[in-house]
């Protein structure tokens, strides 16, 4: 399968000491939140809609008729307007902007909004945006970045679209503390919640080897973005796009199916109480998905998954609460 490999939080926080906050105490931002102490409270999150018509199918339906209870949108990308079309007949749909900054496939792209001769450190030789999160370190300015994020904000407000969050796609905005420090000041600037795990961090904290110091340092910027008002994650659950069928197991639709039905069971049994963005790519995968990407099958099991309803009663059995970005905002605006 073709990989975008997660760069973010690797190195994000090296240079972080600018920050003073004080550490949290043992209460979840969960609790804090209202819910229930010990809750476990989950936001079923589907990435990449707009990037194509086949991922705006497997969103929706994983909205509609799954677990899926947020989505959010890559603006540069061709199949925006068709979701966005969607998202005027169905207000209530919970959609951020998946802000992006790359265009990976080899074959199927993008540009920037902001235009390649205003940000002319964002594209490559092609005057796409870059494949790789590493080219846009090297290459990208911080104001360049800056005027490609507005862009996309103002693009979404154009079309009268008003996001619940922001994240970042491939985690760029994660890969340094410039751009870290860029991401949080702007969701801070337009009262947009940010995609940030600034609680215990449990699992993320384990799939990226986090040293004390680093975890300290997201929980300081967790503070930070809730003195401003925002909502935090406690955790993140971004393994889902790694998972690949062992050897020896035929790549069949089923196949797919149990084995991510498998790992999804397993790994939210271990999740620790708090809030928790689960990331996924539910996607309905036609024939020319595979000219983009190898991805369709793993993708369109994610979407099994969500639409499972031996799944739907597993979350039932385990207590696990799901809730949506727009629903922490309004909780967060109701706490002092």
């Amino acid at each position: 399968m073709q990989k975008r490999r997660p760069y973010w939080i690797a190195v994000i926080f090296i240079l972080f000491s600018f920050f003073s906050f004080a550490q949290q105490d043992s209460v979840t931002y969960a609790e804090r939140l209202g819910f229930p102490k010990g809750a476990r409270v989950i936001i079923f999150h589907v990435d990449d809609a707009g990037m194509s018509f086949d991922s705006n199918k497997g969103a929706i339906e994983a909205l509609e008729k799954g677990m899926a209870s947020s989505t959010s949108v890559m603006m540069p990308c061709p199949w925006v307007p068709g979701f966005v079309h969607y998202l005027r007949e169905h207000p209530g749909t919970d959609a951020g902007l998946h802000l992006t900054l790359t265009s990976e496939w080899k074959d199927y792209r993008w540009g920037p909004l902001s235009g390649r001769t205003t940000v002319p450190g964002l594209v490559d030789e092609e005057g796409d945006l870059w494949p790789d999160v590493a080219d846009v370190v090297k290459h990208a300015s911080l104001s360049e970045v800056e005027k490609e994020i507005r862009a996309q904000l103002e693009r979404a407000k154009l079309m009268g679209f008003q996001p619940t969050h922001l994240d970042s796609h491939m985690g760029t905005l994660f890969a340094n503390s410039g751009l870290i420090q860029l991401y949080v000041r702007i969701g801070m600037e337009y009262k947009i919640p940010v995609m940030f795990p600034g609680g215990h961090n449990t699992m993320v904290g384990e799939q990226m080897r986090f040293t004390k110091a680093t975890l300290e340092m997201t929980r300081q910027v967790g503070a930070m973005l809730w003195k401003s008002g925002l909502p935090v994650l406690d955790d993140l659950h971004n393994l889902s796009y790694d998972w690949i069928l062992p050897a020896g197991i035929q790549p069949t639709k089923e196949n797919w199916k149990k084995y991510k039905l498998d790992q999804y069971e397993k790994t939210l049994r271990a999740l620790r109480p708090g809030v928790t963005m689960v990331i996924m790519h539910c996607t309905v995968p036609s024939g020319s998905f595979a000219y983009i990407s190898d991805s369709g099958p793993a993708r369109e099991a994610d979407l099994m998954v969500m639409l499972d309803p031996g799944f739907k009663q597993f979350i039932h059995d385990e207590g696990i609460i799901i809730t949506t970005w727009k629903e922490l905002k309004e909780r967060r605006d109701k706490v002092n």
